[in-house]
């Protein structure tokens, strides 16, 4: 995320509100342009807002092994101006007119988005245009935005108690994908690289027929529809995208670590490999984390954390990219509590998915969940913008906002123990035992 302070207006924080139970359709439209930009709109003017966005289907899995960390670097870069804007006015612009902007770089992609008083339309547009057609990339930049991606990483990573755990998850569970490193990339890669090549870069992946403009909230389609012809319609479509084609072999056995952090309480990390996203799997695996860590009644949290008291925080998530996943468990164990102890709950926990299905009851108080999430999530022009954005580019199916529901609701009880069995095993996970450095153990 671009490492900026930024407070949105209050009335800019106002939201499409959405009762729960059953979500309205979002109605929207979707046309490409003919130098291959793909355009987004949906209108709702209840409240006098308007969401401006640009998703660009790069992110670090597109990097060169020896350049990581180029994508989120971009993210950082292209706040730095362009032809038309002199260095840090791409901001003030923004905060003059009352707005707020931001960006966040995954595996997958990179998405900037400004939320603008429905009357700067306009402002969003032009600013995202130079994004796209007129970037200055210039040494000068490039130096300071080295050391704002430095000083990102030391706060967020390297500064913060178990803050390599994704980090030391993938690169063990991925040795040839370039899933096998993270989107902040490698410090030293970042400081070898030359101008020419960070041009090269945006050159290759910054280009209309790689991005998703998004636009939700307060507008006229029509004289929209004249300005995204504007200021998007004369920047030339760019060569076909490179996409990586690595298929990752199986892991095969089971791969354990101990990890030395400045932390005070061990933790346990399991990391099972998973399919990529949008496959009927991953929706029985968004179920499962539901139903393991979904509130305080979740069988983790109960269990761990209420009953037996070994952990002081446990969970289960699904990281499901584009390519492939992981579905991870985690916990911070209790004072005292080995992380032995603690895995082995963890495991007895799984134990139970593979063998009986979930009672009829919980099944249901875990879908409910679901879809109350699945409705919140797309609460705000910000989540519709992004959500059809994602669908899109993901799927080829910016539908899925309405329709994807349907998905989870397909996910029967057999299913999770199906998942659970298949996937759920000790030849096919990573397990880290995170643990304070002057309490160092044998590797387990």
């Amino acid at each position: 995320m671009k490492w900026k302070k930024g407070v949105v207006a209050t009335a800019l924080l106002a939201s499409t509100a959405l009762a729960f139970g059953q979500a309205p359709s979002i109605a929207f439209e979707k046309y490409t342009l003919p130098n291959g930009l793909k355009v987004i709109l949906h209108q709702d003017k209840s409240v006098p807002v308007v969401v401006v966005s640009v998703l660009y289907h790069v992110g670090s899995k597109n990097e060169d092994t020896a350049r990581t960390g180029f994508a989120h670097f971009f993210e950082h870069l292209l706040f730095e101006g362009s032809k038309n804007l002199k260095r840090g006015d791409f901001d003030k612009y923004i905060t003059n007119a009352g707005g707020d902007n931001n960006a966040n770089t995954s595996q997958d992609r990179t998405f900037y988005y400004d939320l603008l008083p429905s009357n700067q339309l306009d402002l969003g547009l032009w600013l995202e245009s130079e994004r796209l057609m007129h970037a200055e990339i210039t040494d000068k930049g490039v130096e300071t935005q080295r050391q704002v991606v430095k000083e990102e990483k030391r706060q967020r990573i390297d500064n913060q108690p178990y803050g390599t755990m994704v980090e030391n998850l993938f690169k063990r569970a991925f040795t040839k994908h370039p899933y096998r490193w993270q989107p902040i990339g490698s410090m030293d890669h970042l400081e070898a690289a030359k101008l020419d090549e960070f041009v090269s870069f945006y050159k290759r992946f910054y280009v209309p027929n790689n991005a998703v403009l998004s636009i939700a909230g307060d507008f006229d389609v029509v004289s929209t529809k004249k300005k995204i012809e504007q200021y998007f319609g004369p920047i030339p479509r760019g060569a076909e995208v490179p996409r990586p084609k690595v298929q990752e072999p199986a892991l095969a056995k089971e791969v354990r670590d101990v990890i030395e952090d400045n932390i005070q309480l061990p933790a346990v990390i399991q990391g099972y490999r998973a399919p990529k996203q949008g496959s009927d799997e991953y929706y029985a695996f968004n179920v499962l984390s539901t139903l393991l860590s979904g509130g305080e009644s979740s069988r983790m949290n109960k269990v761990l954390v209420d009953e037996k008291e070994e952990a002081v925080a446990a969970g289960a998530f699904p990281f499901f990219l584009e390519d492939a996943g992981l579905f991870i468990n985690f916990a911070i164990t209790n004072m005292g509590v080995k992380p032995e102890v603690v895995e082995q709950s963890i495991d007895s926990l799984v134990g139970e998915l593979q063998t009986n299905l979930v009672d009829e009851r919980e099944f249901e108080k875990v879908r409910n969940q679901i879809e109350s999430n699945f409705i919140r999530q797309n609460s705000s022009v910000a989540g519709i913008a992004e959500s059809l954005a994602n669908y899109e580019v993901y799927f080829g199916d910016a539908n899925l906002i309405n329709t994807e529901i349907e998905r989870y609701r397909k996910v029967t009880r057999e299913d999770l123990r199906n998942v659970a069995k298949k996937y759920l095993v000790k030849d096919n996970r990573v397990v880290l035992y995170y643990v304070p450095k002057s309490q160092a153990t044998p590797k387990p």
